[in-house]
């Protein structure tokens, strides 16, 4: 499966084509809002960006992204929040990381009607109890539990589960033990897919992951246009733009 974040119309409307699904993350806070993590991120900022990626796609599958405190309260609160998010941008699914809590409210939502992603190893919405993004299973403890967490998140009723920032190892054991698709990130090649932030892959900014393969430097592309831009206006060179206005009335 090819997956990749969009959180735009446009951005959403370049990849649809290519992707089986387009995630709306909650990374958004980070790479289009400048956020230090994921943890600011609201419902309604969800929404919104949501509403446009699904104006842009018209093929892909639209999942959005749940984020922190919208859904570990009670299965009931997730819920309403989960059909405020479907009811208002149209997307197929929604996407909750898997904690030790979360496998219930995944049960609680899929037998009423809501299309649930789950999210298992490195789950960036816990960044502030964990104090860093760090790789997970590393210890036999941690390998045990991710691995319990994901084949609980499958039995709970989850379509697909992105596994993060796990070795090799563990995520092709949790890609044999659970009957849902997995989608990695940071994860190798041992699932069923993988999901990326497109600006990474696309060389928006000037550090990526060090598992994100740069396919553009759009960074510098960006750079390089502006500053052409800036040289034209300063010279006074407006090619043509004068006589295309008027011609247009």
């Amino acid at each position: 499966m090819v997956c990749l974040t969009a959180y735009t119309a446009p951005m959403a409307e370049i990849l649809d084509e290519a992707c089986d699904l387009l995630l709306v993350g909650d990374s958004v806070g980070m790479v289009l809002h400048g956020m230090p993590n994921t943890v600011g991120v609201t419902l309604d900022m969800m929404i919104l960006h949501a509403q446009a990626v699904m104006r842009g796609s018209t093929t892909a599958m639209v999942v959005v992204d749940m984020p922190f405190g919208s859904y570990e309260g009670s299965p009931e609160q997730a819920y309403a929040n989960a059909c405020r998010v479907m009811k208002e941008t149209g997307a197929q699914g929604i996407k909750v990381e898997s904690g030790p809590t979360v496998p219930d409210t995944i049960a609680y939502l899929t037998s009423r009607g809501v299309p649930v992603m789950g999210h298992v190893g490195l789950r960036p919405q816990a960044v502030l109890m964990e104090g860093a993004f760090k790789a997970k299973g590393r210890t036999e403890l941690e390998r045990e539990r991710v691995l319990a967490e994901a084949r609980a998140t499958a039995d709970a009723g989850a379509f697909a589960v992105v596994v993060e920032g796990v070795a090799e190892a563990l995520a092709r054991e949790i890609t044999a033990s659970i009957s849902a698709p997995t989608i990695g990130i940071g994860a190798s090649p041992a699932c069923d897919g993988q999901i990326l932030v497109a600006e990474d892959l696309l060389g928006l900014f000037d550090w990526s992951p060090k598992f994100v393969r740069r396919y553009a430097d759009l960074r510098g592309d960006i750079g390089r246009a502006v500053k052409q831009y800036a040289d034209d206006v300063r010279a006074r060179r407006f090619p043509g733009e004068a006589e295309t206005y008027f011609a247009k009335g």
